[in-house]
């Protein structure tokens, strides 16, 4: 099955941090990676008329946002940026196309540390 989501949090969704599901907002399922190629671009232009910047890469990861979106962290003793992020995915993990028109997964590791969370487990001694 594929999976087009909408998630909202401090990170891009390329990152695909431990707890990366939790900023999931909306979520639309598929069968076909056609039907999914279709609405994902059809929410990509939604947010990219609603976001006055954008980012993202070829595996169908986009990254929206506002300058002004911003919240406070306590760990990091510091502002970060919010982002509303949009994938298509397979299976919850990334796809990529190819040049002839296949799919194939990205490799992604199953865990990965927030730099907050280095932080807070180096100096929590």
């Amino acid at each position: 099955m594929y999976q087009v989501v909408e998630m909202y949090g401090d990170n891009e969704p390329w990152w695909f941090f431990e707890d990366w599901r939790q900023d999931i907002r909306k979520e639309t399922v598929f069968a076909t990676i056609e039907e999914a190629k279709q609405f994902y671009t059809q929410e990509w232009v939604r947010l990219s008329k609603n976001y006055p910047q954008h980012s993202g890469k070829q595996n169908f990861l986009s990254a929206f946002w506002s300058d002004s979106d911003e919240r406070w962290c306590e760990e990091c003793d510091d502002y970060l940026q919010q982002y509303t992020g949009l994938a298509l995915l397979k299976d919850y993990q990334a796809v990529t196309e190819t040049s002839d028109g296949q799919l194939y997964e990205d490799m992604h590791p199953t865990k990965k540390i927030r730099c907050c969370q280095l932080f807070s487990q180096h100096h929590a001694v």
